[in-house]
């Protein structure tokens, strides 16, 4: 494959970065909490955005709702990208980062947000495909044995590059699944200390405010 961005001139990529970013940075959760009257998810529960706070708080439809939006983001933001220079998605890999960023540091939200896992999952369905189905299974099983979604989450990030080198996708786009799997790592940051001191809170407990 040509390298990323190949022929495109700097200010069309750095259009493509922002328009990755301002996507990503729509604040699904937060917009379906108030739809359905729940008001700021921000004050409630974990105090997050993401589908497990709206899950917490709201209830099941809330939390597909949002679910489904953010994983839609993440697909809506490479693809656009790809559309705008008339190039592969994996071509436009490296918006990806920009989605989730977008995601976790939202413009809208003065620059917090959420934790990037179902952004970067719609960003990765679109560029390794494959190497999603096992890291899903990964994350369904850890999360069905411990009903620790954090946890669930982490390992099923780092095991979509490791698969997605395995099943010999393109290095840029394995490698933009690794940043992103940082990206969530540093997110979680304080679920890790919660993790290794026994005090996560587990699905379907309620959340301490965090």
């Amino acid at each position: 494959m040509r390298p990323l961005f190949d022929g495109v001139t700097p200010s069309t990529a750095a259009l493509c970065l922002v328009v990755a970013y301002v996507i990503g940075s729509v604040p699904i959760g937060l917009l379906i909490a108030r739809a359905f009257g729940i008001g700021d998810i921000r004050r409630r529960g974990s105090g997050t955005i993401g589908a497990t706070n709206v899950l917490r708080t709201a209830g099941w439809l809330p939390a597909v709702l949002t679910l489904v939006g953010d994983v839609v983001k993440g697909m809506a933001a490479v693809c656009v990208s790809a559309w705008i220079v008339a190039k592969t998605p994996e071509e436009v890999s490296f918006v990806a980062i920009a989605a989730v960023a977008g995601n976790c540091w939202s413009v809208f939200l003065k620059f917090r947000g959420g934790k990037g896992v179902a952004t970067g999952l719609g960003a990765l369905l679109v560029l390794v495909p494959w190497a999603i189905l096992p890291s899903a299974l990964v994350f369904l099983v850890v999360v069905a044995t411990t009903r620790y979604v954090s946890l669930g989450s982490l390992l099923g990030a780092l095991g979509v590059p490791i698969v997605a080198l395995v099943l010999g996708y393109p290095l840029p786009s394995a490698a933009v699944a690794f940043v992103i799997a940082l990206i969530i790592g540093k997110r979680h940051n304080e679920n890790i200390k919660r993790l290794l001191s026994g005090t996560e809170n587990r699905l379907g407990q309620r959340a301490s405010a965090s």
